[in-house]
C-alpha cells in the first residue's frame, strides 16, 4: 500500500475540526486525521507493506523548465535563488514535522527523493512492486498507474477513508473512456487548471477522450495532424497544431516517473513501534491520544 501523504494530510487537516488541539493549543486536527485514515486503511485492507510516499520537492525545476505554469499559482512567495515554497494553511505547515516525526518512531516507511514528487515515488515504487498494489490518493493525476494486469488500482477517498472508490480500468473506461496510460494523454490534452497545465486551447475532456478512442493514444492524434486523411474537424487540426510546443513537453511533465532513485528502506508494516519511547513522548507533547493508540492497536493485530 502506498500512501500520498500530503494528499491524505490536506484532506485529514480539512476534514478535522481544528478545534483538535495539542495541550499548549497547537492545532493537530491534520497530525490526528492522518493517524486515523491509516488505521482504517490498515484495518480494512491488511497490507504486507506501508509505505509513505513524500513530496520532497513539490514543484521539480525539471518540470517547471518545461511548463512555467507548472503549480505556479501555488507559490507561496518567490524566494530568489531559493526553492519555492508551496502555500498551505498557516496552522498545517507546523504539523507536517509532528507527522514525520510520528511516522518515523512508529517505524512506518517514509520514502521521497530529492527532485521529485511524491507521484514519482508512487509510480516507482508501482513498476517495482512484484504484487499487488494499493494506491491511496485523493489525486486524479495517479489514475494513469492503474494497471489490471498487475494488480495496481487507486484507493480515492469520497468520503474521509472510510468511503473509497476503487479506481480499476473498467471504472476509468466508463467514467473516461481510457485506461490508465491513457488517463495521463486524457490529463494533458484537456489540461489541469490546479496544476497549471494549460492543455489544448478548445479540447476538453470530453473531446479528448474522443480523440483517443479514435486515434489510440497522444502518438496517435500527433500522427493524425499531420495526416491530410486524418478525420479531424479543421478547427481540431488547427488547435492541435497550434498546440504542438506544448504537446512535445507536456508528457514528461504530466506523466509519472517510473525510475527514481531511492535510498534503500524497509516497506513492512510494524507491528510494535520502532522507537517506544519517542512515540511517548510524542504523543504526550502533542496530544496524541486516541487516534496514536488506535493505530498502534491495530498494528499490533496485523
Amino acid at each position: 500500500m502506498l500512501l500520498d501523504t500530503a494528499s491524505l494530510y490536506f484532506r485529514a487537516y480539512f476534514g478535522v475540526p481544528e478545534s483538535v488541539k495539542a495541550p499548549d493549543g497547537t492545532p493537530v486536527n491534520a497530525v490526528r486525521g492522518l493517524l486515523d485514515f491509516i488505521a482504517r486503511l490498515v484495518a480494512d485492507h491488511r497490507p504486507d507493506d506501508l509505505v509513505a510516499c513524500m513530496d520532497f520537492d513539490w514543484r521539480p525545476q525539471w518540470r517547471v523548465e518545461l511548463i512555467p505554469s507548472y503549480k505556479a499559482h501555488r507559490v507561496a512567495e518567490e524566494v530568489e535563488g531559493g526553492p519555492d515554497e508551496e502555500e498551505t494553511p498557516d496552522t498545517l505547515s507546523p504539523q507536517v514535522p509532528v507527522i514525520d516525526a510520528v511516522l518515523d518512531a512508529i517505524g512506518i516507511a517514509r520514502v521521497g527523493a530529492v527532485g521529485y514528487e511524491a507521484d514519482d515515488v508512487i509510480g516507482t515504487l508501482a513498476a517495482r512492486a512484484a504484487g499487488p498494489v494499493d494506491i491511496v490518493t485523493g489525486d486524479r493525476d495517479l489514475f494513469q498507474l492503474v494497471d489490471d494486469r498487475r494488480g495496481v488500482r487507486v484507493l480515492y477517498p469520497v468520503k474521509g477513508v472510510g468511503t473509497l472508490q476503487t479506481v480499476d480500468e473498467a471504472l476509468l473506461r466508463e467514467k473516461y473512456g481510457v485506461d490508465g496510460p491513457g488517463y495521463a494523454d486524457l490529463a494533458l490534452l484537456r489540461g489541469d487548471p490546479s496544476d497549471g497545465l494549460p492543455g489544448v486551447p478548445g479540447v476538453g475532456e470530453k473531446t479528448a477522450a474522443k480523440l483517443l478512442a479514435s486515434f489510440g493514444d497522444l502518438a496517435g492524434i500527433l500522427a493524425a495532424v499531420g495526416d491530410p486523411a486524418a478525420k479531424l474537424t479543421p478547427a481540431q487540426r488547427k488547435r492541435l497544431t497550434e498546440a504542438a510546443p506544448y504537446l512535445a513537453v507536456a508528457p514528461k511533465v504530466v506523466r509519472v516517473a517510473s525510475d527514481v532513485p531511492l535510498a534503500p528502506f524497509d516497506a513492512a508494516l510494524p507491528t510494535a513501534p520502532r522507537d517506544g519511547r519517542a512515540v511517548g513522548e510524542l504523543a504526550e507533547r502533542w496530544g496524541l491520544g486516541g487516534s496514536l493508540q488506535r493505530l498502534l492497536t491495530t498494528l499490533e493485530q496485523c
